[in-house]
């Protein structure tokens, strides 16, 4: 069954997502209005329709918005501007906060809005993000079909608005940082020459600290002798002229665990713990 999707606005992802729609056989409508230059030819290239925005939301299915996360309140602003008496479901799949989810969806009510998250690179050259969603079962159940026979994949997360959301930031919060601290590690590392030796022992490693959910407490246990620690990694960092801001700041977060010496703690005790601000009573 053919649907026609609104796609606000096609950046490197949002065009590529497109794409697989219109390859599918979906009508793709795109507002050039205040687009770039390499916007427009994103857009051209994959075959989208130019409308202006209220053509865009009453002629659409589905509204997508994929834009910068800074822009998603004003972009849910301007469809819920032209949106009285659309049918479209309204799916925010930008990286935004659970709250902000929320405002967003408030913003546009009446009009449907599924809480959407993609993970994964864009789905060109066999790439395959997947696309998690949250919402009304009739809405979510409406997304999954039209992603059917794309490379984007779909996995509905229940109806909780925000629990996709959720998902992508916290895979975030691990995933972005840690590419800006390997940045950091190695720039030390090869600031002493021994940025060979620091990728061998790296190397050793095939599995991601994430999954290792029973290793909080040990962390947390830890952490009295850690801080100091990572505070000589900050001073090592500064001296040859990194941001030290990373360590400081992982530093000041294991210091809310400094009571749990010596202590036997489950995942969710190290958690409450994390939670306590400094000086806190238990």
């Amino acid at each position: 069954m053919t649907a026609t999707v609104g796609l606000l606005h096609p950046g490197s992802m949002g065009a590529a997502v497109g794409a697989q729609l219109h390859a599918r056989g979906h009508v793709v409508l795109w507002c050039p209005d205040g687009r770039s230059a390499a916007t427009r030819e994103r857009a051209d290239g994959a075959g989208f329709e130019p409308a202006g925005l209220a053509e865009l939301v009453f002629r659409s299915d589905v509204v997508l918005s994929l834009c910068p996360p800074a822009a998603a309140e004003q972009t849910a602003a301007d469809v819920a501007a032209v949106v009285a008496g659309a049918t479209a479901i309204y799916v925010e799949a930008n990286a935004v906060s659970p709250l902000r989810m929320s405002g967003i969806a408030e913003c546009l009510a009446p009009m449907p809005v599924v809480d959407a998250a993609v993970v994964g690179s864009p789905p060109t050259g066999g790439k395959t993000p997947m696309l998690y969603l949250a919402g009304a079962g009739e809405q979510t159940d409406q997304i999954v079909e039209l992603f059917a026979g794309t490379e984007v994949r779909t996995q509905v997360l229940g109806e909780n608005l925000g629990a996709a959301s959720a998902l992508k930031l916290a895979y975030t919060s691990y995933q972005k940082v840690s590419r800006v601290l390997a940045a950091v590690a190695y720039g030390a590392a090869d600031a002493y020459g021994v940025g060979d030796e620091l990728l061998a022992i790296a190397a050793q490693r095939t599995r991601s600290y994430l999954v290792e959910t029973d290793y909080i407490p040990k962390t947390a246990t830890r952490a009295w002798r850690w801080g100091p620690e990572i505070g000589e990694a900050a001073s090592l960092v500064a001296d040859v002229g990194l941001p030290d801001l990373l360590m400081h700041a992982a530093a000041a977060t294991l210091a809310r665990w400094d009571d749990c010496k010596d202590t036997q703690l489950d995942i969710t005790e190290a958690l409450e713990a994390l939670r306590r601000e400094p000086d806190a009573p238990r």
